[in-house]
């Protein structure tokens, strides 16, 4: 509950009567109020805590067997016929932290709190609400993370895998998803959501394994990588490989470190995820810029926030992570065939597309594609709703709230019939 000074304020002072005879009247007001206010029921804050999935052995699609970690987070009771789950697939620098904080003086919730909890869209009161960190997790060093990646140690040399990690795919973090799932004896997806790369993955779950999903949520996604999107994150790439101190990628344990290039990639992403309009309220304008119009060895002070901005994120995510998480982007496709369009239309669930309107790196269009992929395919519940605000692509998180009702309705739609089309 947040308690309202100001409107407290504003009952015991405004349309104030005169004479003693009234005086009751302006306390009978405010504690009318007061007593209102507190018979409001209160949304409970959503304490969350990190748990660790191990397995000895799990081969990737490139054929590599190796052991792996990684951390997950669940929010609200799982039912006793553990039909009630739903899966949130994280983004590209994302983590499982979907939701809700580790402790009351987090100043930060999870990236989708708005949507997530007792009472909201996604309903913990209702759901069982379950997300994992991917393999290769960009945040690496974060002490909430829990990956394997090319910063973890190869129990074969006792030292980082570097580049010898295996490439992975948008399909190995749902089969490490799937595993772990089976772990908790959980079978079938009421849901399955994600923003970005994550709707990358839900598309995967329901494509792969359409058995097991009920309803699929592509929030700012596509069912396919286009040619010319891979080419913009490849940009993403390029200044890790750029930076001396990058040095093939065995830089772990050394003074040098790829530092200068990891923050200039992340300005990049942070430039392409942003529309124009949102980005020039962020950033200042370039009038008053003396010195760039003073001196050429002057960097523009624009470049110097966004990159300021850039090497502060910087401090818990690791390089070569950067590099493998493009790369599983850069490879998507729905079945990582070569027909994605067959495999979209293998999904029997229901199905969301939530594109956002100023979306320049995933474009609207690529998800229209995908949309009418679908919607040629079978006639399950399919809708398309765009997001209308200023920040392009990262309006999928941050304005996620404007999308609640879509999504709960979504969320209740009658769940559909889960046994192959006849073709």
């Amino acid at each position: 509950m947040t308690f309202d000074w100001i409107t407290f304020v504003w009952i015991t002072k405004a349309a104030r009567p005169s004479g003693r005879k009234h005086h009751w009247m302006r306390w009978f007001l405010c504690w009318a109020w007061l007593a209102s206010v507190l018979a409001l029921p209160a949304q409970a804050q959503l304490l969350v805590k990190k748990q660790r999935f191990d397995m000895p052995a799990f081969t990737t699609q490139s054929g590599v067997t190796l052991p792996i970690s990684v951390g997950w987070e669940a929010y609200g009771t799982l039912n006793a016929t553990k039909s009630n789950v739903v899966l949130v697939t994280h983004y590209f620098s994302g983590t499982s932290h979907a939701a809700g904080k580790y402790a009351p003086t987090d100043t930060q919730a999870g990236y989708w709190d708005a949507i997530i909890g007792p009472g909201k869209a996604i309903d913990t009161n209702i759901f069982y609400v379950i997300s994992s960190d991917t393999l290769a997790n960009l945040n690496a060093y974060d002490p909430q993370v829990i990956t394997t990646g090319p910063a973890s140690l190869n129990p074969k040399t006792g030292k980082p895998y570097g580049l010898d990690f295996p490439v992975v795919t948008i399909t190995d973090f749902v089969e490490v998803q799937k595993a772990l799932l089976d772990s908790l004896g959980i079978h079938k997806l009421h849901a399955v959501i994600g923003p970005s790369m994550g709707s990358f993955q839900a598309l995967e779950w329901a494509s792969r394994y359409p058995e097991r999903v009920e309803r699929v949520a592509a929030v700012i996604g596509t069912g396919a990588m286009d040619a010319w999107t891979a080419m913009r994150l490849e940009r993403w790439a390029y200044p890790i490989k750029a930076d001396p101190a990058w040095q093939q990628g065995d830089y772990y344990g050394k003074r040098q470190q790829p530092s200068a290039g990891l923050a200039v990639a992340l300005a990049y992403v942070t430039q392409d995820a942003l529309h124009p309009s949102g980005f020039n309220q962020k950033y200042a304008g370039l009038s008053q810029d003396v010195r760039a119009h003073q001196d050429i060895r002057h960097d523009l002070g624009v470049w110097e926030q966004l990159l300021a901005s850039a090497q502060s994120r910087s401090q818990r995510m690791d390089a070569n992570s950067l590099l493998y998480l493009v790369r599983a982007s850069q490879l998507w496709r729905a079945g990582m065939g070569d027909n994605w369009q067959a495999a979209l239309a293998k999904i029997r669930a229901n199905t969301l597309f939530l594109p956002a309107e100023g979306d320049l790196l995933l474009t609207p269009a690529m998800a229209n594609q995908s949309y009418q992929q679908l919607t040629t395919a079978n006639r399950q519940y399919h809708l398309l709703k765009a997001l209308s605000h200023s920040m392009g692509h990262l309006d999928g998180i941050v304005h996620i709230q404007d999308a609640a009702a879509q999504i709960q309705r979504w969320l209740h739609s009658d769940a559909p019939s889960l046994a192959p089309a006849n073709r």
